[in-house]
């Protein structure tokens, strides 16, 4: 996969991993693009290691559920460091 196909991935899993959690994460579309590409690098290793295969083709099923479960995993992490940030000042 390209890099411009893994940066349009990374966008689009972090977008649907917005959505699918409740609550109001901040950050604009370029934060959702950085967290979606992480969660998709995430969701690639996990997939390696759980499945023996990580990320395939741009339009595998498995690859989009491994990237927008990788996304979901570090959105919520980065709410958790983002939440006790804000509660501190």
């Amino acid at each position: 996969m390209g890099f411009l196909a893994f940066l349009i991935l990374g966008l689009i899993a972090g977008a649907i991993a917005k959505l699918i959690l409740p609550g109001k994460q901040g950050g604009g579309w370029l934060i959702t693009l950085v967290l979606g590409v992480v969660g998709a690098i995430l969701g690639g290793w996990i997939g390696s290691l759980i499945f023996g295969g990580g990320l395939g083709d741009f339009f595998d099923l498995r690859t989009w559920l491994l990237s927008i479960l990788g996304a979901i995993i570090v959105l919520l992490i980065y709410g958790a460091v983002a939440g006790r940030a804000r509660t501190r000042a």
